[in-house]
């Protein structure tokens, strides 16, 4: 399970060949929820709304890489770190 980004607590990461829809991982503080890359929403889980919205608004700049992330690792299983939200 890569960590792509960590920031405010918030874990970021993606698992290795997993399923489609393209998504990621979001975990803090014992809670996690699934978010789909593209549409950007968030699918499923149980994580507070105001980190719901922080995860949303990191994801949003970084939308490229994180599918980018997403085929990379669905292919070579390679992946880059992403820049936390600041």
């Amino acid at each position: 399970m890569p960590e792509l980004s960590r920031f405010l607590g918030i874990i970021i990461y993606m698992y290795f060949d997993d399923h489609n829809p393209p998504h990621f991982h979001a975990e803090y503080s014992g809670c996690e929820s699934i978010f789909y890359i593209n549409p950007l929403e968030h699918r499923e889980g149980n994580l507070p709304p105001r980190v719901v919205g922080l995860v949303m608004e990191w994801a949003e700049l970084h939308k490229d890489e994180l599918l980018n992330n997403w085929n990379s690792l669905t292919e070579t299983g390679n992946y880059s770190k992403i820049a936390p939200l600041v």
